[in-house]
């Protein structure tokens, strides 16, 4: 089962750019790559760095609220390796699977840790739900009827899920967290994290506004995306669009956030008048600077990699060095 998900997802991201370069040609792609400089890169570490400690304060919140010890700086080197491992592994997801499973083991707790890292990004993707409704409702002239209609109800779906979340918890929380049933016990420990991690007066002013400033910065590096694309559109025009295409990244058909984003650009870029070859250069040259802007994780993944080496090379030469010999020489 997940080979045929993890298949699907590939084929499907082929099939989108199978479809791009069928209808508007190799060189959308092509001409991204070629625009690319060093201010873009220096924007791209600089934004970078602002949208991952923002990230990673959002999930140092979480966990502490979780009862799970997290520093800033330990939380910022785990989310720049967690999104390296995202930009270059297929499945997308990879770096936040291992990111949970080990700060769960260094706490202790390896089911409360994945579940951090699950409301924590969760948090963002409300964010950014949100902003594609406000979206939708406030500017209906740029957005396609299929577009308008996916969001509305992707939206009413969160709302509606959160609401039965939190009732849920009321509801049945406190009777089932010491139920003879696992399953029970385990649904009343999540809705209680749930709570505790995300819907609490001490979490969400401070998540919410983290999650905000998240978005503010991934679009903030779309909008260089654009004009290294020569994209010379108001930013209020783009920000629209770029905010449906970050909402697109989440469809599970992506490689790296490779695929769907670029297939949704060339719509939406296309509807507003830009051009759907533009709108694909513009998702391609954002996918490449936020690979960039992740490249401080491959540091962060060296470093560890090496220390983990050296520990284990000195764990072996301990244990086969023979233990001392004592002499003791009795007088008389």
């Amino acid at each position: 089962m997940k080979r045929a998900l993890a298949w699907a997802r590939v084929l499907g991201a082929a099939g989108i750019f199978a479809v791009l370069v069928w209808q508007l040609g190799s060189a959308a792609f092509l001409d991204g790559l070629g625009r690319i400089s060093m201010p873009g890169v220096l924007a791209a570490l600089g934004i970078g760095f602002a949208t991952t400690l923002f990230s990673a304060g959002r999930w140092q919140i979480v966990a502490t609220r979780l009862g799970l010890r997290l520093s800033l700086p330990t939380a910022v080197a785990d989310y720049y390796r967690a999104l390296f491992l995202n930009g270059v592994l297929p499945a997308g997801v990879l770096g936040d699977v291992h990111r949970a499973v080990q700060h769960g083991r260094d706490a202790g707790d390896v089911p409360r840790g994945v579940r951090a890292v699950v409301l924590e990004r969760t948090a963002g993707q409300f964010v950014l739900i949100a902003s594609a409704v406000a979206v939708v409702l406030g500017s209906p002239d740029v957005v396609p009827d299929a577009f308008r209609e996916v969001v509305v109800v992707t939206g009413v779906v969160v709302v509606l899920a959160a609401v039965a979340a939190v009732v849920a918890g009321r509801l049945f929380g406190g009777r089932w967290i010491h139920s003879p049933s696992k399953v029970r016990r385990g649904f009343a420990v999540t809705l209680a994290d749930l709570r505790l991690g995300l819907f609490t007066r001490e979490t969400w002013p401070g998540v919410g506004f983290l999650s905000a400033a998240t978005l503010a910065g991934h679009l903030a590096l779309f909008v260089v995306a654009a004009r290294v694309a020569r994209v010379d559109a108001p930013v209020g025009q783009l920000v629209p669009l770029m905010v449906l295409a970050l909402l697109a990244m989440g469809l599970p058909l992506n490689i790296g956030g490779f695929g769907p984003r670029e297939g949704v650009c060339a719509l939406l870029f296309g509807a507003a008048g830009l051009g759907a070859a533009q709108g694909v250069t513009v998702a391609v040259v954002y996918g490449v600077l936020t690979l960039v802007a992740s490249l401080p994780g491959a540091g962060v993944l060296l470093v560890r990699s090496v220390a983990g080496v050296r520990r284990t090379a000195l764990s072996r030469e301990s244990a086969a060095r023979p233990a001392p010999h004592f002499h003791v020489k009795v007088r008389g």
